[in-house]
């Protein structure tokens, strides 16, 4: 695979999980929707990482780990807002944490966080573009 087949392949994928993000918001499903919303971003910025690198990404769910290695200037906003996403992955998975983190996950709170889910994957998808 080439290095714009992959990036394609890690982009087209993100897209796909934005789409089942926002299907898990309308049926209620908040707090799957924003796991699969760190996904999407995970998997964009993993793309990203491919054009950057020429290489495959590395196997992590680090969203910040992930900009820092493609490249990305971190704005102070930025990092708190990938740490944030990097917890729905943690606590989205992992039983000791699901309670509570399916009490957080009301329609507004996850609504508030899948629009700038939404935003930054537009942003990434435009430098996404750029390199290809």
């Amino acid at each position: 695979m080439t290095i714009k087949e992959q990036a394609r392949f890690w982009l087209d994928s993100s897209v796909g999980d934005l789409e089942a993000a926002e299907n898990n918001f309308k049926s209620g499903n908040y707090d799957w929707c924003l796991f699969i919303g760190h996904l999407s971003l995970e998997k964009a910025l993993k793309s990203l990482y491919v054009l950057y690198n020429k290489d495959t990404p590395p196997r992590t769910h680090d969203l910040v780990k992930l900009a820092e290695s493609s490249y990305i200037e971190l704005t102070a906003d930025l990092k708190k807002f990938y740490i944030t996403v990097n917890t729905f992955n943690i606590e989205a998975r992992y039983s000791e944490y699901k309670s509570d983190f399916h009490k957080i996950c009301t329609k507004d709170f996850a609504h508030k966080f899948l629009l700038q889910i939404k935003d930054n994957l537009e942003w990434l998808k435009s430098l996404i573009k750029s390199k290809m």
